[in-house]
């Protein structure tokens, strides 16, 4: 144990003065009285005059500047042992006497001193420079709001906005700036938006998602001067070429600058003490917060400690509880930071951990680009292939929450399982170890939210009262939200069954709550059953396939195209190289040689990879995007239709040659496999199911292992249901024997309409029945009471339901290829003129620094090979990305 240093005399509280107001201090400040056994003296000088807030926050001030940000319930302020002293400033530190002078001449004795001053923004000296805004406090928001309106007033025009910086700070502020009515450009001197957070792959993704939500980008700009006008209001900023080169300049037009190119420690205090600080600023301490001074400590971003400074709430939480330990005699040491960032702006998710660069020797990087639909999704493992190391996503942060708390640690499952926007279902229900850690704010590690849960705390409100967990950032919430679901099922407690934040319903309440309303599209149901402005990842695309399965329309239509992801968007399967695949239906796998013919002709007339699939399909692989009308019009022509090898939805009928060829064959299986994909072709559901049909008892389509299987008896057929393959396989179960075809639809029609109606978001119709097996003892027998003794008195609906699905059917190719509108989605250039692609200029230019060129032979190449993104100017085609 660390000796107290010269404790005062007895009776005497102990004196710890607190110097500044932020979370850090905030933190500190409610360890120190949670700890403490003996008497003690808290007092902190805040230099603004408001309570501690959460600085995190602070963008939401641009949506209500009045909006309360005070950290915690105000509650640690009002106890008799700490005093907050608001609108005090500390300007001296005297170590000899132990006091500290405020700005107006006060004096605070102190036993033991604690900077947590923080920062401040940097602001860069060039020109004009005082006539910028920071993006630090609240009266810094508020002033940027006020002359955002300001200007708009006396312009009579939405101002234009510079925000210089693309870090975390800049994005936040040109966010509000926007936010509030202001035309934001970000100038960063890096290649890309976010460059310490995101390697180069996601940030160049970053730059064209926030471009499109209307923000400027220019990277690589050097901002050389704010020009004001005769009066002192800004006109422009002046941009160099290069760092302090002059000699070529540009400029751009501004009413506003706002500086949000990083921060400096507010180490002067310390400095002026004689102190030692470190070569780039900030209070240099130990592991355990102290400076070479007893009797004084830092935390926060004013602590130069394991070699640098911190300007994450995390590390900063991490030294104050550290601190608290060792003022009351403990010894603790920080070791390590998480400096995991979950971050959205603009409507763009970011989220990255760990070795975010691949930095590591020899280590693995796991990739999935969609640049068509903003996803970057990456994946850093050591050389094993499965201990993690870090990642980086952008657009689809889904594999943060399950991922982080696992750096460092191997895999559960091969990494590619993680990447959800590739198809991942992710590792299943896997529960991670108890010192683990689930929110890295607050070092809150899985064993300790178990813990609380088993005491009693059985919503996310109050374990985030008992243990911290998910009160700083929030980005910890969904996985807080998964282990309370898991620990109360291992306690056998009833699971909320809400859909996500957005819906208490249940996926199956959500399907009945708008069948029975009629609704039609996203934002009436969202406004009618749910909470907030828009959706998110999990309600999104479930509400799109419960209204697909009602509405009976085309599914893109109406509003719903942007509910889906790129695959159902696009109706293809997008491919690791950013291709895709093109699947037609061939029910039962029975195909004419003509047929066949014509996918050969296509295969080899586009250069597409050609295989079999083990569906009894054969796929076309490498198709871009533009290519699809085409490579569809001609299958359509010859009688194909879409495979849906992309939605939740009937994927294939697998079925032997049966008794028209087979020797042991005693049903027609082919026949049948080909009227039951017909009858279900498009048929959206939670996931997607398949068929097996087998014409004997040898099993030869492997039917057992399908969503419904049926094999031919002499009698009749055997309809199994539920069976799954996969990583997690299922045996089919045995619904009903020697039936006829009749029954066979008839049964297999209330079946997917009842499982499509009742499960649950992606679940599986083998995990159905789990689920319904622990809700009614035994799911096969409550299954066959539904739907072949009509127990609950809902068949007739159930089969009138396939009944309008079957009325309604259009094959979803077919319907695209005969809209002009519709196809427009597959334009290859975002402002391509109406036309065969082939009859348009095929010259290629680049666009580079604001100049088009003329591409090189090389450049031509990887653009007609599909490499990267182009747009039409003027009649040329022109690849835009970094030069």
């Amino acid at each position: 144990m660390t000796a107290l240093p010269d404790r005062p005399s007895a009776g005497t509280p102990r004196s710890v003065l607190v110097l500044g107001g932020g979370p850090a201090a905030f933190r500190l400040a409610r360890a120190l009285t949670e700890r403490a056994e003996e008497p003690l003296e808290i007092t902190v000088l805040a230099e603004e005059p408001y309570t501690p807030y959460d600085r995190v926050a602070l963008e939401q001030l641009f949506d209500d500047p009045e909006r309360d940000l005070t950290l915690g319930d105000g509650s640690l302020w009002s106890r008799p042992e700490v005093h907050l002293l608001t609108g005090t400033r500390a300007v001296a530190l005297d170590r000899e006497r132990r006091v500290v002078t405020d700005q107006r001449g006060g004096e605070h004795p102190y036993d033991d001193v604690v900077l947590a001053t923080g920062s401040r923004a940097a602001v860069i000296p060039i020109p004009g420079s005082d006539h910028t805004h920071v993006f630090r406090g609240v009266d810094d928001v508020r002033g940027m709001v006020d002359e955002v309106a300001e200007l708009t007033g006396r312009l009579g025009r939405r101002p234009r906005a510079v925000v210089v910086g693309g870090g975390l700070l800049g994005l936040e502020a040109a966010q509000g700036l926007q936010h509030v009515g202001a035309d934001p450009t970000i100038l960063d001197v890096a290649s890309w938006l976010l460059s310490i957070e995101l390697d180069q792959a996601g940030g160049h993704m970053v730059n064209d998602l926030i471009r499109a939500t209307g923000i400027g980008v220019q990277c690589g700009a050097f901002i050389s001067s704010v020009n004001l006008d005769a009066s002192g209001a800004v006109v422009s900023v002046s941009l160099a070429e290069s760092l302090g080169d002059e000699s070529q300049v540009h400029t751009i037009d501004a009413d506003l600058v706002v500086m949000a190119a990083g921060i400096r420690p507010n180490d002067d205090l310390a400095k002026n003490a004689n102190l030692p600080v470190g070569p780039r600023g900030g209070v240099v301490v130990d592991e355990g917060c102290r400076t070479t001074d007893p009797h004084v400590w830092a935390i926060g971003e004013v602590a130069h400690i394991l070699g640098r400074t911190w300007g994450l709430v995390a590390p900063a939480n991490a030294m104050a509880e550290a601190t608290a330990v060792n003022l009351l005699g403990g010894d603790s040491a920080v070791a390590d930071f998480d400096v995991a960032t979950k971050l959205k702006f603009s409507g763009v998710d970011v989220a990255g951990f760990g070795d975010r660069l691949g930095k590591t020797p020899d280590c693995l990087e796991v990739v999935y680009a969609d640049p068509a639909r903003g996803i970057y999704q990456k994946i850093v493992v050591a050389q094993d292939a499965r201990t993690l190391l870090g990642g980086v996503f952008v657009g689809d942060t889904a594999p943060f929450d399950s991922l982080r708390p696992l750096l460092g640690r191997e895999l559960p499952a091969e990494p590619g399982v993680y990447l959800s926007a590739a198809g991942g279902d992710g590792p299943g229900d896997i529960e991670l170890p108890d010192d683990a850690v689930l929110c890295s704010c607050n070092n809150v590690d899985f064993g300790t939210v178990r813990s609380a849960i088993d005491a009693g705390n059985r919503d996310v409100a109050s374990l985030k009262a008992c243990t911290s967990a998910g009160t700083q950032c929030g980005s910890c919430v969904p996985m807080l939200e998964k282990t309370l679901k898991q620990r109360m099922k291992a306690l056998g407690l009833s699971v909320s069954k809400a859909l996500c934040e957005h819906f208490e319903l249940s996926r199956p309440e959500l399907y009945e709550a708008v069948r029975s309303t009629g609704l039609e599209d996203f934002e009436s149901v969202l406004a009618r059953f749910g909470t907030g402005e828009d959706g998110c990842a999990v309600c999104k695309p479930t509400v799109a396939s419960i209204l697909h399965s009602q509405v009976h329309a085309y599914s893109l239509d109406g509003g719903r195209g942007t509910l889906q992801d790129t695959n159902d968007r696009n109706m293809a399967n997008m491919q690791k190289d950013g291709t895709y695949s093109v699947i037609p239906r061939i029910p039962g796998g029975e195909i004419t040689p003509r047929k066949l013919a014509v996918l050969a002709a296509v295969g080899e007339k586009y250069g597409l990879y050609t295989k079999i699939t083990g569906a009894q399909r054969i796929g076309l692989y490498g198709a871009r995007l533009e290519q699809l009308p085409r490579i569809w019009q001609e299958l359509v022509d010859a009688g194909f239709e879409s495979g849906s090898a992309y939605g939740k939805a009937l994927r294939n009928v697998k079925s032997c040659i049966g008794n028209s060829w087979c020797r042991f064959g005693v049903q027609d299986s082919v026949a049948l496999a080909v009227d039951l994909e017909n009858r279900y072709r498009g048929l959206r559901s939670p996931h997607k199911f398949k068929f097996g049909v087998s014409g004997c008892s040898r099993e030869c389509a492997e039917a057992q292992g399908k969503d419904v299987g049926v094999i031919a008896t002499t009698h009749g057929w055997n309809l199994f249901l539920g069976g799954n393959g996969g990583s997690n396989p299922a045996h089919g179960r045995l619904l009903a024997k020697d039936l006829t075809r009749e029954e066979v639809f008839r049964y297999v029609d209330r079946y997917l309409m009842y499982y499509i109606r009742t499960a649950d978001r992606l679940q599986r119709t083998a995990r159905w029945f789990e689920e319904l097996d622990e809700t009614y003892g035994d799911g096969t027998q409550h299954v066959r009471s539904v739907i072949v003794d009509d127990s609950l008195g809902i068949c007739a609906d159930l089969e009138a339901e396939v009944e309008r699905h079957l009325e309604a059917y259009e094959d979803e190719w077919a319907a695209t290829l005969a809209d002009p509108q519709r196809m427009r989605r597959f334009r290859a250039f975002v402002n391509e003129p109406e036309g065969d692609p082939a009859d348009l200029d095929a010259r290629m230019y680049v666009l580079e620094r604001d100049q088009i060129r003329p591409a090189t032979p090389q450049e031509v190449d990887e653009s007609e090979a599909g490499h990267g993104h182009r747009v039409l100017v003027s009649g040329a085609k022109i690849p835009v990305g970094q030069p």
